[in-house]
């Protein structure tokens, strides 16, 4: 078992960097999920990790050694693939098998390590197909009981998940959790699927542009963003984001929008009391907007809202509305009782004590 440490690890390619004083602790047998989107650099801190790629300037750690300059196969780490990597000439088994014989491990210890993962990953019974007859569910299994036999001390997961379809991703990404929860070994799982991220990761870590974003658990993630990048990122739909300004009003503070006003609880005005006069982002994720009709019990309704009807998306447990007023579109998820229809005028409330504010020059959150 081992930790991970990047300690101000930085890589270039010629004059572009890649990763930007990365620096990052990861906990023995944690999940630690990699998250942004294409371009952040969250792959290459991966080969980094696998010795795929060399490290610029910094250090990484696995456990107390500095593997820097370790080769990839002296580093106990196994790596699955986006693309599988599968040999197509291998059944199922010798593929599975194969590391293990380059390492030499005895004959009966690799048949047992293979029957015991395959029998894990329920593909016991596709052990003599080629890939060429496997599904892309099967052949993902395949490629993570490779990693499994070899028992390393860290798996590398880059998004392993991408080529399956929607149905099998879930049902997948639960098998990976169960996997994490049974072998008890490092995760370091890549993804920019922001609901694998959420759902899958004992931490995450946002990056952007080779620079560490926020790292936190999935709720902390949700509840209290860094900054807004990394709010605009977690959540489905993305949170709604408005040019705004903070005024004092009828002795009460305001969110001035322009066309409309909304009401700053009063719980929330001492973090905000430095700006008040200033320009702001404001925040509101979809899930906190709600229809005037069906407010959840304990929500404040004291910010209500005439707006109009622009698109409505039916899911079955949930709506999603599109509504508008002068101009500021903000996107809803609502009861599926809603009787919002396009449009026609709808009113909703605005949970404000859900609300987000973010520095104009900066975007840093200030709640």
């Amino acid at each position: 078992m081992a930790s991970i440490k990047f300690d101000h690890v930085w890589k270039r390619f010629g004059d572009f960097a890649a990763l930007k004083d990365l620096t990052l602790d990861i906990a023995d047998q944690e999940f630690l999920v990699l998250v942004g989107p294409s371009g952040c650099g969250k792959t290459t801190a991966l080969r980094c990790l696998a010795g795929l790629e060399e490290v610029t300037d910094g250090n990484i750690m696995i456990g107390d050694r500095v593997v820097n300059d370790v080769p990839p196969k002296d580093r106990d780490i196994a790596m699955v693939f986006q693309s599988y990597a599968l040999y197509p000439h291998m059944s199922v088994y010798d593929n599975m098998a194969f590391g293990l014989k380059l390492r030499k491990t005895p004959k009966a210890e690799i048949d047992r390590r293979v029957k015991e993962a395959a029998e894990m990953l329920h593909i016991g019974h596709l052990l003599d197909r080629k890939p060429k007859a496997l599904s892309g569910g099967q052949r993902q299994r395949v490629a993570l009981g490779r990693a499994i036999v070899r028992h390393p001390s860290v798996f590398l997961m880059d998004e392993p998940l991408s080529n399956l379809d929607a149905k099998l991703r879930v049902q997948t990404r639960a098998e990976i959790s169960k996997l994490h929860q049974r072998l008890k070994t490092t995760f370091i799982y890549v993804t920019h699927d922001q609901t694998e991220a959420m759902t899958m990761g004992t931490r995450i870590a946002v990056m952007r542009d080779g620079v560490l974003q926020q790292l936190d658990t999935p709720q902390n993630l949700y509840d209290h963003p860094a900054n807004m990048f990394v709010a605009g990122f977690i959540g489905s739909p993305a949170m709604n984001f408005f040019e705004a300004t903070l005024v004092r009003g009828d002795g009460q503070v305001l969110v001035d929008f322009g066309p409309f006003q909304l009401p700053v609880p009063p719980s929330r005005v001492d973090a905000i009391a430095d700006h008040i006069g200033m320009p702001i982002f404001f925040g509101i994720r979809p899930e906190d907007i709600h229809d005037a009709h069906y407010v959840p019990r304990g929500v404040d309704e004291t910010a209500r809202l005439m707006t109009t009807v622009n698109v409505v998306e039916p899911l079955g447990s949930e709506v999603y509305v599109y509504v508008e007023n002068g101009g500021k579109e903000m996107v809803g998820r609502l009861d599926p009782r809603t009787k919002a229809r396009t449009g026609e005028t709808f009113e909703v409330v605005i949970d404000m004590t859900k609300m987000h504010i973010f520095d104009r020059d900066t975007e840093k959150a200030l709640i």
